[in-house]
Order: C-alpha cells, then sequence, then structure tokens
C-alpha cells in the first residue's frame, strides 16, 4: 500500500531523513509550498499523515483531510495541531517531547549568562570604541548563591535546574504536577508562583501553552519580581503578556528579558520589545543543533510510520482515540 504524507513546513535544510524513514513503508512527502490554511487544506484532502512544525493545521485542514490517520509533530507542544478536532475524526497525533532537553536548557544558560556578564554589550562596544573604553559601572552580579526560579519543572525544567546548579544557583520551582519531593530529590525547593517570582534573581519559562498558563506572567506577577531580575522565556511566546513586559521594562520594573519566542512566530521588524536594550531576543532557535534536528526529523517520521502501520507509537498525544467508536487508525485498543 502506498502512502502519502504531507510536510505542512519545516526549517532545516532539507527533508531527506524524514523521507528515507517514510521510504521503508512506500510514503510518497508532500510539501506544502506555504503555510496557509488555504493551501493546507488543499493539500491535505488525500493524504494519510501530516507532519508539521510551526504550520497551524487548524480544524478547518483536519475536516478537509478525510483520510488523514495521523497527524505528527516536530517538536515538543501541540498548541498549533486542533487535537480535539483530530480525537473527533478518529486520527491520531504524536510528538516528540524529549528531543532538545540540552539544546533548550544549554539556550537558557546562554541567555542568562549574555545577560548577566553584558557579553553582547562588551562585545559591541570593544567593537565600536575600542579596547580600554569602558568604565566598569554597570551591575553585574556573583551568580553562585543567588536564586534562579523555574516555572514548569518537567524535563528541561530540570535539565536547566541541573546545569543551574553547578553555577551554584540556589533553584526554586513551581509546577502542580511535580511533587515536593521530586524537586528536593533534584536540588530544587518547591514554592508557590508568587514566593518564586518575589525571591528571585532570574526566571525562566517551561510550561506549556493551554488556557491556563496563556499570559501567566502579567501585570501582576511583574510587580511582584525585583527591580534587578532577569525574565527568560525559551517555551511559547503567548506566556508572557507582550505588552504588560514592554511597559515593565521601559519602567524599570524588572531588569531584563531574554527570550527565544514572541507571541508573533513572526513579529515585524519594528516590533517594539525590539528596540529595548534590556531585552535579548533570539529567533526561535533554542532548540537548535545538527544532533537534535536529525533525531526530531526521524523520530517525527517513525511516529507517523509506526500509525500508518497500526503501531502504537512512542508518544500518542491523544489517548481517548484509541476508544473512539469509528477511529480511522488500526491501533490497537488500550
Amino acid at each position: 500500500m502506498a502512502y502519502k504524507v504531507l510536510v505542512t513546513d519545516y526549517v532545516w535544510p532539507s527533508v531527506e531523513p524524514e523521507k528515507a524513514v517514510l521510504a521503508q513503508i512506500g510514503a510518497e512527502l508532500v510539501v506544502a509550498p506555504d503555510g496557509s490554511e488555504t493551501t493546507l487544506s488543499d493539500l491535505a484532502r488525500d493524504v494519510d499523515g501530516i507532519l508539521t512544525c510551526f504550520a497551524q493545521v487548524t480544524d478547518t485542514v483536519l475536516r478537509a483531510a478525510q483520510k488523514c490517520v495521523v497527524v505528527g509533530r516536530y517538536g515538543v507542544g501541540v498548541d498549533n495541531i486542533a487535537v480535539d478536532t483530530a480525537t473527533e475524526l478518529g486520527m491520531a497525533v504524536t510528538y516528540v517531547p524529549d528531543y532538545c532537553v540540552e539544546e533548550v536548557s544549554d539556550h537558557v544558560m546562554g541567555l542568562l549568562m549574555t545577560w548577566n556578564r553584558r557579553i553582547a554589550y562588551f562585545d559591541r562596544l570593544v567593537k565600536n570604541s575600542g579596547w580600554g573604553s569602558l568604565s566598569l559601572t554597570m551591575p553585574i552580579m556573583r551568580l553562585r548563591g543567588k536564586k534562579l526560579g523555574i516555572v514548569g519543572f518537567g524535563r528541561i525544567g530540570q535539565a536547566v535546574c541541573r546545569k543551574a546548579l553547578a553555577f551554584g544557583f540556589e533553584v526554586l520551582a513551581c509546577d502542580p504536577f511535580v511533587s515536593v519531593e521530586t524537586a528536593t530529590k533534584l536540588g530544587g525547593k518547591m514554592v508557590d508562583m508568587p514566593t518564586l517570582l518575589k525571591e528571585c534573581d532570574f526566571v525562566t519559562l517551561h510550561s506549556p501553552l493551554i488556557p491556563e498558563t496563556r499570559n501567566m506572567i502579567g501585570d501582576a506577577e511583574l510587580a511582584v519580581m525585583k527591580p534587578t531580575a532577569f525574565l527568560i522565556n525559551c517555551a511559547r511566546g503567548p506566556l508572557i503578556d507582550e505588552n504588560a513586559l514592554y511597559d515593565a521594562l521601559t519602567n524599570n520594573r524588572i531588569g531584563g528579558v531574554g527570550l527565544d519566542v514572541l507571541v508573533d512566530a513572526h513579529p515585524a521588524p519594528d516590533h517594539p520589545l525590539l528596540r529595548l536594550e534590556n531585552a535579548i531576543i533570539t529567533p526561535h532557535v533554542a532548540f537548535f543543533s545538527e544532533e537534535a534536528v536529525l533525531e526530531l526529523e526521524e523520530r517525527a517520521a517513525g511516529e507517523v510510520t509506526a500509525v500508518l502501520q497500526g503501531r502504537m507509537p512512542e508518544n500518542l498525544v491523544n489517548k481517548d482515540v484509541l476508544a473512539h467508536p469509528n477511529p480511522r487508525h488500526q491501533l490497537p485498543r488500550g
């Protein structure tokens, strides 16, 4: 049986690794020329599977995909997929939740160090004004003994904890789904959100984007943070209310911010946060390393391959689909 799998979008050099995986079951790969809802809906009509990175796989796209058995996410979160619709239609949804743990946690520490040691500032100064042109009057902390707050203490949050402890940080964590005992065993201290925000010198966000976490950092939360605090977000842009953040940064209510994600996945060049000296911004690259991307491509394609062959994938998002009365998949019933 020949299969057809739609790739909605990707940000790496080619789709050869996933093509090789899918070729093992005779699947043809179709790459969308753009990620618009109209284009994806048209291309999805006769595909058996969908692989998506950042494009929005909406209710409309899924309802157009009348043969589709599985939607696989290149990545950790599935907020760009209409999962409820997929479940309703009997489609399996898969993802790769653990492929870039080291990369993202490294990026968090890189943003933290870049801010605290003023590395980007010093680099610009030397290149623009020459060596020895600086008066050392800016605040730089000794990190040992400072407090790092981790909001969301899953795989990546725990990796950040491990690396922060090596720098001598005291780590505070907040996560309703992780026990106090687990946090303690890993070297952290579980606290509530107000305590974490009030006490920490650095705060990093690692929560999934769900309705309860959208704008979880807003005016009220920023108001209780230290005026010298540095906020980091390498998770999802909408975790932070950007209007509130801009106001806090321009009025010096917090020290600075390090962002790898913004609310708009393709922000305009004149985005207000891009103009601020106390904002370090990278273009959603925390996940990236050559090793991580190859792993992601192969594993995401492997998950789709498994479902197409009626085998249980490693990471099934919508387990309720196993009880669907008329499923499109042939997965074993739970």
